[in-house]
């Protein structure tokens, strides 16, 4: 996986008690691009490091301005 600055990142649920989370990437961990990455989530406003798993998946700026 791999993130630049900007790029919004989706975690789906993995259990039905779970909701999908949506963030904003605010930093990596490496110069490439790879995972962690320093995330703003949507709906709380908080911060956060992540090493993202299988049901995560990022956003491109222009992927996510094409999705109603």
């Amino acid at each position: 996986m791999i993130a630049h600055v900007g790029d919004r990142i989706v975690i789906e649920a993995t259990h039905l008690s779970e909701t999908r989370r949506v963030g904003v990437v605010t930093a990596v961990g490496h110069a490439d691009g790879a995972p962690p990455y320093r995330v703003r989530w949507l709906d709380d406003g908080r911060t956060t490091l992540i090493f993202p798993g299988a049901e995560a998946r990022i956003e491109h700026p222009a992927e996510a301005a094409r999705t109603p």
